[in-house]
């Protein structure tokens, strides 16, 4: 699938208005960490990046996306109903009895690769897959889509070394650089200064984007995947946490709270 630049934006509003609806319906999900993913997701997905098959979550062809921030993708499940993973009724089943479609993801939902439960793993995790697939000869690739706050655990470094030691340039890793973690500004707590250069100075290709840009992150993410120069890969995508929600958006504690239902309902309604 490869939407165009006007369809991809109208595909991120839509998914930005079904997981307002999601948390609306389910409060414990964690919003504002989603919404500032959503374009990210939907480039990978709409944008012709990754090769998938909703009919064969776990196809050997497929191209493997690890979500390691788990609790701010509740936006692919949306996207993940739409592209036939699951029916899109589930969606009004979130977080109740009996639905696979938890607070966190797991891979019990069909088109996620691991647990995401536990932050700072993701990165290994897809490194490892990506060396795998390596010595098999595929010519698959790996996304790994983290969070700037998960880097501040020591094991993303381990494996970001492993990866430019191992000249892994079928990995590529999507940054969610919304400077903001569980309890604050990721700068007031460990700055990362400029990530391109920290991931530079580790052997890693890297490109900057705006992260609300879908057709800019889309057009960065084919130029990192056709990019096999024999290193891994880095997009920072500079976005907003809680991006379009008075209140919630770029607040220092907006990981933890969440927007008054009658707030919701008026976004929805004035954002059709």
């Amino acid at each position: 699938m490869n939407m165009s630049p006007i369809d991809l934006r109208e595909k991120a509003h839509w998914v930005w208005r079904e997981t307002l609806a999601v948390h609306r319906r389910a409060p414990e999900t964690r919003l504002a960490s989603s919404l500032s993913s959503i374009e990210i997701f939907v480039a990978l997905y709409y944008g012709g990046v990754l090769r998938f098959d909703p009919t064969q979550p776990l196809a050997e062809h497929r191209d493997r996306c690890v979500i390691s921030k788990g609790h701010g993708s509740i936006c692919m499940y949306p996207i993940l109903a739409d592209l036939g993973y699951f029916p899109l009724d589930e969606l009004k089943r979130v977080c109740q009895t009996g639905s696979f479609l938890g607070g966190i993801p797991d891979p019990v939902i069909p088109g996620y690769e691991t647990v995401n439960g536990s932050l700072g793993h993701g990165v290994g995790v897809a490194t490892g897959m990506a060396l795998g697939l390596k010595c098999k000869g595929s010519d698959r690739s790996v996304f790994v889509v983290s969070g700037d706050g998960e880097l501040h655990e020591g094991a993303n470094w381990e494996a970001i070394m492993f990866a430019s030691q191992h000249k892994l340039d079928n990995l590529h890793l999507i940054i969610d650089d919304n400077r903001i973690s569980m309890l604050g500004y990721t700068d007031d707590i460990v700055s990362h200064g400029s990530l391109s250069a920290r991931l530079s100075a580790f052997g890693w290709d890297c490109l900057e984007v705006d992260g609300h840009d879908v057709a800019a992150v889309q057009a960065a993410l084919l130029k990192m995947k056709k990019n096999r120069a024999g290193k891994p890969k880095a997009l920072i995508a500079r976005t907003l946490k809680g991006h379009g929600v008075p209140g919630l958006e770029n607040a220092p504690l907006s990981h933890i709270m969440n927007p008054k239902p009658e707030l919701i309902d008026s976004l929805l309604e004035q954002n059709p």
